[in-house]
Protein backbone atom coordinates (compact mmCIF):
# COMPACT_ATOMS: atom_id res chain seq x y z
CA UNK A 1 0.00 0.00 0.00
CA UNK A 2 2.76 2.58 0.66
CA UNK A 3 3.92 2.36 -2.98
CA UNK A 4 0.45 3.38 -4.23
CA UNK A 5 0.29 6.50 -2.05
CA UNK A 6 3.86 7.37 -3.03
CA UNK A 7 3.02 7.15 -6.73
CA UNK A 8 -0.10 9.20 -6.18
CA UNK A 9 1.83 11.90 -4.35
CA UNK A 10 4.46 11.89 -7.13
CA UNK A 11 1.74 12.36 -9.75
CA UNK A 12 0.24 15.28 -7.84
CA UNK A 13 3.64 16.94 -7.44
CA UNK A 14 4.43 16.55 -11.15
CA UNK A 15 1.10 18.17 -12.06
CA UNK A 16 1.67 21.05 -9.63
CA UNK A 17 5.13 21.66 -11.06
CA UNK A 18 3.80 21.80 -14.62
CA UNK A 19 1.15 24.44 -13.91
CA UNK A 20 3.55 27.37 -13.29
CA UNK A 21 5.60 26.46 -16.38
CA UNK A 22 2.51 26.40 -18.57
CA UNK A 23 1.41 29.74 -17.15
CA UNK A 24 4.75 31.31 -18.01
CA UNK A 25 4.49 30.06 -21.58
CA UNK A 26 1.11 31.70 -22.05
CA UNK A 27 2.30 35.00 -20.61
CA UNK A 28 5.23 35.11 -23.01
CA UNK A 29 3.01 34.48 -26.04
CA UNK A 30 0.82 37.53 -25.99
CA UNK A 31 1.07 41.28 -25.84
CA UNK A 32 1.96 42.57 -22.38
CA UNK A 33 -1.09 43.15 -20.19
CA UNK A 34 -2.09 46.80 -20.15
CA UNK A 35 -0.09 47.46 -23.33
CA UNK A 36 -1.27 50.56 -25.16
CA UNK A 37 -0.03 49.31 -28.54
CA UNK A 38 -2.88 48.08 -30.72
CA UNK A 39 -2.42 44.70 -32.36
CA UNK A 40 -2.73 46.43 -35.72
CA UNK A 41 -3.44 50.04 -36.55
CA UNK A 42 -7.13 50.82 -36.27
CA UNK A 43 -6.69 54.06 -38.21
CA UNK A 44 -4.07 55.26 -40.69
CA UNK A 45 -0.69 55.96 -39.06
CA UNK A 46 2.24 57.98 -40.37
CA UNK A 47 5.23 55.66 -40.15
CA UNK A 48 7.95 57.93 -41.49
CA UNK A 49 9.59 59.09 -44.67
CA UNK A 50 9.14 57.13 -47.85
CA UNK A 51 12.91 56.82 -48.27
CA UNK A 52 13.19 54.67 -45.11
CA UNK A 53 12.22 51.55 -47.07
CA UNK A 54 14.65 50.69 -49.86
CA UNK A 55 13.67 48.76 -53.00
CA UNK A 56 13.93 45.05 -52.19
CA UNK A 57 14.03 45.82 -48.46
CA UNK A 58 11.78 46.07 -45.43
CA UNK A 59 11.50 48.11 -42.25
CA UNK A 60 9.94 47.07 -38.96
CA UNK A 61 7.90 49.69 -37.09
CA UNK A 62 7.74 48.06 -33.64
CA UNK A 63 5.73 50.88 -32.03
CA UNK A 64 2.87 50.21 -34.45
CA UNK A 65 3.29 46.42 -34.97
CA UNK A 66 3.76 46.98 -38.70
CA UNK A 67 6.34 45.94 -41.26
CA UNK A 68 6.58 47.76 -44.59
CA UNK A 69 8.43 46.33 -47.58
CA UNK A 70 9.15 47.61 -51.05
CA UNK A 71 9.51 45.26 -53.99
CA UNK A 72 12.11 45.74 -56.70
CA UNK A 73 9.62 47.80 -58.73
CA UNK A 74 9.07 50.21 -55.83
CA UNK A 75 5.58 49.03 -54.76
CA UNK A 76 4.92 49.17 -51.01
CA UNK A 77 3.33 46.37 -48.96
CA UNK A 78 2.49 46.44 -45.26
CA UNK A 79 1.60 43.70 -42.79
CA UNK A 80 0.67 43.43 -39.14
CA UNK A 81 3.57 41.99 -37.14
CA UNK A 82 1.32 40.11 -34.74
CA UNK A 83 2.18 36.43 -35.19
CA UNK A 84 -0.71 34.38 -36.51
CA UNK A 85 0.34 31.39 -34.40
CA UNK A 86 -0.01 32.69 -30.83
CA UNK A 87 -0.53 36.45 -31.11
CA UNK A 88 2.98 37.51 -30.12
CA UNK A 89 4.30 40.85 -31.37
CA UNK A 90 7.18 40.13 -33.74
CA UNK A 91 10.19 42.29 -32.89
CA UNK A 92 12.94 40.84 -35.08
CA UNK A 93 13.50 41.58 -38.76
CA UNK A 94 16.53 40.03 -40.46
CA UNK A 95 16.75 41.20 -44.05
CA UNK A 96 13.18 40.61 -45.19
CA UNK A 97 12.43 37.77 -42.74
CA UNK A 98 10.38 38.42 -39.61
CA UNK A 99 11.14 36.08 -36.69
CA UNK A 100 8.65 35.61 -33.86
CA UNK A 101 10.31 35.51 -30.42
CA UNK A 102 7.74 33.13 -28.90
CA UNK A 103 7.97 29.97 -30.98
CA UNK A 104 10.27 30.81 -33.90
CA UNK A 105 7.70 31.22 -36.66
CA UNK A 106 9.18 33.10 -39.62
CA UNK A 107 7.40 35.23 -42.19
CA UNK A 108 8.42 36.85 -45.48
CA UNK A 109 8.02 40.63 -44.97
CA UNK A 110 7.49 41.12 -48.73
CA UNK A 111 4.62 38.64 -49.12
CA UNK A 112 3.42 38.06 -45.53
CA UNK A 113 3.68 34.30 -46.12
CA UNK A 114 4.89 31.81 -43.52
CA UNK A 115 8.39 30.54 -44.29
CA UNK A 116 8.91 28.53 -41.06
CA UNK A 117 6.31 26.89 -38.80
CA UNK A 118 4.66 26.61 -36.31
CA UNK A 119 2.52 29.42 -37.81
CA UNK A 120 0.39 28.25 -40.73
CA UNK A 121 -1.49 31.45 -41.63
CA UNK A 122 0.10 34.46 -43.37
CA UNK A 123 0.37 37.85 -41.68
CA UNK A 124 -2.57 40.22 -41.99
CA UNK A 125 -2.06 42.63 -44.88
CA UNK A 126 -2.60 46.32 -44.21
CA UNK A 127 -3.36 49.16 -46.58
CA UNK A 128 -0.26 51.27 -47.28
CA UNK A 129 0.51 54.28 -49.44
CA UNK A 130 3.06 57.00 -49.91
CA UNK A 131 1.59 60.48 -49.47
CA UNK A 132 3.61 63.69 -49.53
CA UNK A 133 6.82 61.67 -49.11
CA UNK A 134 5.47 59.83 -46.01
CA UNK A 135 4.47 56.18 -45.54
CA UNK A 136 0.91 55.83 -44.26
CA UNK A 137 -0.42 52.41 -43.20
CA UNK A 138 -3.67 51.32 -41.66
CA UNK A 139 -6.50 48.84 -41.74
CA UNK A 140 -7.27 47.31 -45.11
CA UNK A 141 -9.99 49.17 -46.99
Amino acid sequence: MPSNSSASRRTVLRGAAAVPVAGLGLAACSAPEGSSVAATPTAPVDLGTEGEVAKGGAKLYRDHNVVVSRDRNGALKAYSTICTHAGCPIDNLQGTTLICPCHGSEFDAVTGKVVHAPATQPLTELAVKAANGRIIAGPAD
